[in-house]
């Protein structure tokens, strides 16, 4: 497990926060994050009440997040303030998670351009494919 301190560049506070810990970095490049879906997320109790899923709009922002912590990591590159999600170029949802599922989440930063940066990854648990996706995250430089 990396330093748990690779979470502290994510400017979400611990309700919004879908990745538990930083597996693998490989700074500025790739990494492996993984979230435990607990079932007392706020979100689970009215998506669906008695079948809870994980929103697969959740899927994609656990992948921004870890896409996060990938850019911000990089040595090369100063972080930038205030990164968010700000585009969704492809994302292909190919299954649910529900309470008791642990997500591993993978993400590889393929492109920047001074304050956009673009992430490519994936969500799966248990080997089950539940996301493919290409994303743009964006931030303040300086």
């Amino acid at each position: 497990m990396i330093d748990s301190n690779a979470l502290a560049s994510l400017p979400h506070g611990p309700g919004f926060r879908f990745v538990d810990e930083v597996l693998e970095l490989e700074p500025g490049q790739s990494g492996t994050g993984r979230y435990t879906v607990r079932g007392d997320e706020a979100f689970l109790s009215a998506h669906f009440p008695g079948n809870p899923l994980m929103p697969g709009v959740i899927l994609i922002e656990a992948l921004a997040q870890l896409g996060g912590v990938v850019a911000q990591s990089d040595p090369k590159t100063a972080p930038l303030r205030e990164v968010r999600l700000a585009a969704v170029q492809t994302a292909k949802i190919t299954g649910s998670a529900v309470p008791g599922e642990i997500l591993t989440i993978q993400a590889k930063v393929t492109g920047r351009l001074g304050p956009l940066v673009q992430v490519q990854g994936m969500v799966e648990t248990g080997g089950r494919r539940l996301l493919d996706a290409r994303i743009t995250l964006s931030g303040t430089v300086g």
